[in-house]
This record gives structure tokens, C-alpha cells and sequence, in this order.
């Protein structure tokens, strides 16, 4: 048990789980506009996803202390490099357009975890946009809907149009729902400097808003020149399960609420579309 607790525990700590989430919302953007299964830009992804949040998540830990970091760290570390090296070996199969969108979100992800922007910007010496007054839950939002519904289409030859901006704006409102139980859960650790939205509006205002992001999300599905039952129904469902999960969100959460379940949504969904469809 102790040694499936730890395998548990590394799928989490080195971003698999988040990588899988974005992953499943890239293939559904696949299922949506009736494309084949791209191995390569999911695959590219997937890894990428990996590649970012750990550098992300750990830079401010490791920076350039190699010797002094814990074993799982390095595990860690070693991990990442692997699957920075698989992302490359699939960009290298992406087209040139599908490459220079990646640059660009590459280059988000750099100034999100690396210390540039002016200090008077922040409580403390962190001078990264991660840590930007009110700032971050959007650039999550942004990055997550560019990577898996813009990004997909470009690597597939399909211009964009009213239904790809309609689905840009549906993922962005779901990963700002997704994003609200971290933030309760955080709110006894988050500087008051980074505004995130529990601390402007409270926990149950939070609550409110998720709901009312969350309808704005499904009911954009009938705005849309193609309507899919499938869509609908798996929409509805992953709708109502986030906002109780929302609902029921506190600060004193179970390691694994936030950071399994509510992370997890997206690959409950695609499993739903994929058994639907």
C-alpha cells in the first residue's frame, strides 16, 4: 500500500494528472470539429503540459541548488527532462504554423514562473506574472484554452470560425470554475497581494460565480452553428458534478479533492463524449 501511495503521489506531484486533463480537453476539441485522432500534436501535449508545469511548479524550489534537493525532486527533474525531449520529437512532426503558436505559449509559460516583471508589482520578491495582483487564475484560463482548442485546429489545417471561438471561451470559462476550489483551498496560504477571487468576493460569492460561469459555459452550446447531442449531454453532466464539487469546496480540503477530483474533470468528460458518441 505504502508503495502505491507513493506511485499515487508522483502521478500527481509531476504533473500527469494535469497533463492527462489537457490532454482530454485537446481531444475533445478533436471530437467536436469531427477530426481524426491527432496522435502527434496530442502526444506534443501532452508532454508539453508536463514540461511546463513542472518548470513552473519548481523552478522557484530548485533554481540552481542540483546537490541539495530532496530524491523525489530529482525524480522529478529527471522525469521532466524525458518528457521535454519526447515534446521536441513531437513538435518536430507539428506543421510550421502549429510551431509558432507553441513559441508563443512557450513563451507565457517562461514569464509566468520567471522573475521580470517590475517588483512593485508584488507583496513579495517574486517578479513573475504567476504572482501579478488578480492575475493568474486568467492567464491559466487563456493558456489552457489556446493549448487545447486553437492549438488543435492550426496543427490541423482548420480555419477558425464562430464555433472554435464559441469553444475558446467555453474552455476558458470552465478552467476558471476549475480553478475556484484551489483558490478557497488556498486562501490561508495566498498573499492578500494576489487577489484571487475568494479573497475579493468571498468564499460563498465564489460559489455563486462559479454557477454562473458554469451556465454561461453549457448554454454557449446552443449558440453554435453545430449542435451535437453527445457535446450537450457530456456537458451537462461534467456541469452539474463540477459545481458540486465547487459547492461543496473549503479551505481545510482532503489532500486529493482539488488536485485528483476537480482536476480530474476533464478526463471524466472525455470519457463521457468518447461512451456517448
Amino acid at each position: 500500500m505504502k508503495y502505491v501511495k507513493y506511485v499515487f503521489n508522483f502521478y500527481l506531484n509531476s504533473s500527469m494528472h494535469v497533463a492527462l486533463a489537457v490532454y482530454a480537453l485537446a481531444w475533445i476539441t478533436l471530437i467536436k470539429f469531427e477530426l481524426s485522432y491527432d496522435e502527434n500534436t496530442l502526444y506534443f501535449i501532452f508532454f508539453a503540459t508536463i514540461t511546463g508545469y513542472n518548470f513552473v511548479k519548481y523552478f522557484g524550489v530548485a533554481k540552481w541548488h542540483h546537490r541539495k534537493l530532496a530524491n523525489w525532486l530529482k525524480i522529478i527533474q529527471v522525469f521532466s527532462l524525458l518528457c521535454f525531449f519526447l515534446m521536441c520529437y513531437y513538435a518536430s512532426k507539428l506543421n510550421i504554423n502549429a510551431l509558432l503558436w507553441s513559441l508563443c505559449l512557450a513563451g507565457v509559460t517562461f514569464l509566468y514562473a520567471i522573475p521580470l516583471i517590475p517588483k512593485d508589482f508584488y507583496m513579495d520578491t517574486q517578479k513573475n506574472l504567476r504572482n501579478v495582483s488578480g492575475l493568474k487564475i486568467y492567464i491559466i484560463a487563456i493558456v489552457w484554452a489556446t493549448v487545447t482548442v486553437f492549438l488543435p485546429l492550426v496543427a490541423n489545417n482548420v480555419a477558425f470560425n464562430g464555433d472554435s471561438v464559441f469553444d475558446f471561451f467555453q474552455i476558458g470559462l470552465l478552467v476558471v470554475v476549475l480553478m475556484l476550489p484551489f483558490e478557497i483551498r488556498d486562501l490561508k496560504y495566498d498573499s492578500l497581494k494576489l487577489a484571487t477571487v475568494p479573497q475579493k468576493i468571498g468564499v460563498k460569492q465564489t460559489k455563486i460565480l462559479g454557477f454562473v460561469l458554469l451556465m454561461a459555459f453549457f448554454f454557449m452550446e446552443f449558440f453554435k452553428d453545430t449542435v451535437s447531442t453527445e457535446v450537450i449531454i457530456s456537458s451537462a453532466l461534467i456541469s452539474v458534478i463540477l459545481f458540486l464539487l465547487l459547492l461543496f469546496a473549503r479551505k481545510d480540503q482532503g489532500n486529493y479533492y482539488s488536485t485528483f477530483w476537480v482536476e480530474g474533470l476533464p478526463i471524466l468528460w472525455l470519457v463521457l463524449l468518447l461512451m456517448l458518441s
